[in-house]
């Protein structure tokens, strides 16, 4: 299990960042979204590879245009 946001998220043994996106629905190609894992900003580059730990914290947040 890992936590996203703050929210227990059951996933495969060891998702990737890319995997744990998809699985949210979230496209990992959209613009403005920022991932961080166990505080510490995850670059774009690594999420298909970068795998997630049992218990791992990983934040994501993404960009609204408005005001």
């Amino acid at each position: 299990m890992i936590f996203v946001n703050g929210t227990p998220v059951d996933t495969a043994a060891q998702p990737t960042i890319r995997d744990v996106l998809v699985e949210l629905e979230i496209d990992p190609e959209t613009a403005g979204i920022a991932v961080a894992v166990d505080a510490e900003v995850a670059r774009r580059g690594v999420w298909p590879t970068r795998t997630l730990h049992d218990g791992a914290q990983v934040e994501i947040v993404q960009a609204v245009q408005g005001g």
